[in-house]
């Protein structure tokens, strides 16, 4: 029973903004990153408590987050692909994906450092469906019959994540509190708008978090969870906000006719949108 843990640093309890706890330069960068390992400790405890029997950790934070000293020895730790899409889930005959520390999507009402990939998103959608990081993930996931089901994060991506994987568990250790979608917004007015936020303690969070992993686990080897349903050809749309205002804003239109991750590994050709 093989599992993919994918993590990010944004939804982590306690990290609090991009500049002091999300870049290396960071002055709480350290902590941040010992938070996010210890929340993944917990999840690992819970899989392993509830029937996994190899857990695959991938560090998916954009500059690195995970502490491999403070990581649970009983895992291994993935970081770096050169592959593209779909992230090598394809490589170990994985039975299931979950994640850790998963923010929402650009342009989420109430949510905690909201963005997918970098700033510059406003939007980006498969098929009209307006996907995240973490629907960009699950979707690649589902089209190998890898259903996705356990996330934590903040209260806005376990809704976002609620709503596009059947049956998916989800524990929220933080909340946003920024009304509105900030698309108007230049990439660095958008960057600093997302960053209130209340907070659970990091023990809190991690006890919920080994809770809903082995209640997830449980619940997959039980009675397993449903696929996110995926029809080609693809169509992928993004929409990206402009540097500095009065600068248009841009987009992007691919296609592929039959794979979700060969059209997210399209390089995107952005123009100026109409």
């Amino acid at each position: 029973m093989r599992v993919y843990v994918m993590t990010d640093l944004e939804a982590v309890a306690g990290v609090r903004d991009f500049d002091d706890w999300c870049v290396p330069e960071g002055r709480y960068y350290d902590l941040a990153q010992k938070f996010l390992t210890l929340e993944v400790n917990a999840a690992v405890d819970g899989l392993f408590a509830g029937g996994a029997t190899e857990i695959l950790v991938a560090d998916g934070h954009g500059c690195g987050a995970i502490n491999i000293e403070l990581l649970d020895p009983r895992v291994e730790m993935m970081r770096g692909w050169p592959r593209g899409w779909p992230l090598h889930i394809d490589d170990g005959h994985f039975d299931a994906l979950i994640f850790v520390g998963q923010h929402a999507k650009a342009g989420t009402d109430c949510a905690h450092l909201a963005h997918t990939q970098g700033l510059n998103y406003i939007d980006l959608s498969i098929n009209g469906v307006s996907i995240g990081e973490f629907g960009q993930m699950a979707m690649c996931a589902a089209e190998l019959g890898i259903p996705s089901i356990f996330g934590s994060g903040d209260l806005a991506f376990t809704k976002e994540a609620e709503a596009l994987a059947p049956g998916i568990v989800t524990v929220a250790v933080m909340r946003g509190t920024t009304p509105g979608s900030g698309d108007d917004l230049t990439i660095d007015a958008y960057r600093r708008r997302n960053a209130p936020a209340v907070h659970l303690h990091p023990e809190r969070a991690r006890q919920l978090i080994r809770t809903g992993a082995e209640q997830a686990m449980r619940k997959f080897r039980s009675e397993g969870f449903g696929l996110i349903p995926l029809k080609a050809p693809f169509k992928r749309v993004a929409r990206f906000r402009p540097e500095k205002a009065g600068d248009l804003i841009r987009i992007s239109h691919e296609e592929h006719p039959t794979s979700l991750a060969g059209v997210m590994n399209m390089r995107f050709a952005p123009v100026p949108e109409s």
